[in-house]
């Protein structure tokens, strides 16, 4: 089931929906954490066709999500310029994923930054070498490309950088293929941990640093980088850049560290 498959049944009436072919996105015994965004936010936006450019997002991974889900979605608050959505996944009959999606009109600025770039930038992704070629989840292997987008590998700087695009890129919107592939590498403490072990997300906030997001070819640069950890947890930021080092999202989430 691709992407553009997964989502292309949820009508702007909410309500119940089957996925009987999402085995391809299975993450253990819960649907990846992205495709479960990726529906939450496609059900806001499909329900509420007239929103603004989508500015930030907080998102709660509350409990494992099934193929048979109830989408539920409401306006928390409307105002003149923002608008403020939650979207929710219920799997039988509890809460699986709540999500509040902030969505604001542009307005005259009264203050102008510009995101960092990363320095250095790697090399670009046609030139990088390819990655999980053959290993991990299904999801991976079924819907994304990873390129090596750092030097190094293994125990070290508690960072994971790649290169990630969806093996369909252009199916979806900009916007949505960011909320689908935000999450999609594992936390920058995988290469702190002691020993291998269980990994989940738990929540993810972030900010779109642009709202018309673009890029070349579908290749998105992808960093995933530990904070601080300890106690079973990791606070990991989470960013990416688009082919030419311009900043497109910035964002945080706690990781359970299991084992």
């Amino acid at each position: 089931m691709s992407a553009a498959e997964l989502i292309e049944p949820i009508g702007a009436q909410g309500g119940a929906l089957s996925l009987p072919d999402a085995a391809d996105w299975l993450q253990g015994r819960t649907l990846y954490g992205g495709a479960t965004a990726l529906i939450a936010y496609t059900a806001a936006i499909r329900a509420f066709p007239d929103l603004p450019p989508l500015r930030a997002a907080q998102i709660a991974f509350v409990a494992p999500a099934g193929p048979e889900m109830e989408l539920r979605r409401d306006i928390v608050r409307q105002g003149r310029n923002v608008v403020q959505v939650r979207s929710e996944i219920w799997c039988e009959g509890r809460c699986a994923l709540t999500a509040f999606w902030l969505f604001g009109t542009a307005r005259d600025g009264n203050a102008s930054h510009e995101a960092a770039r990363l320095t250095p930038f790697p090399a670009p992704a046609t030139d990088s070498e390819p990655m999980m070629t053959g290993k991990g989840p299904a999801f991976i292997q079924n819907n994304f490309e990873l390129r090596r987008a750092q030097d190094t590998s293994g125990p070290g700087e508690p960072v994971v950088r790649r290169w990630a695009r969806l093996t369909d890129h252009g199916a979806l919107d900009p916007v949505s293929e960011l909320i689908l592939l935000g999450d999609v590498l594992p936390p920058g403490a995988m290469r702190a941990m002691q020993r291998p072990g269980p990994i989940s997300s738990i929540n993810w906030s972030f900010n779109l640093i642009d709202t018309a997001p673009a890029t070349q070819d579908g290749w998105w640069l992808a960093e995933n980088a530990c904070q601080q950890a300890s106690g079973g947890y990791s606070a990991e930021r989470l960013r990416l850049w688009n082919a030419d080092g311009a900043q497109m999202l910035d964002g945080q989430q706690c990781v359970a560290i299991f084992g």
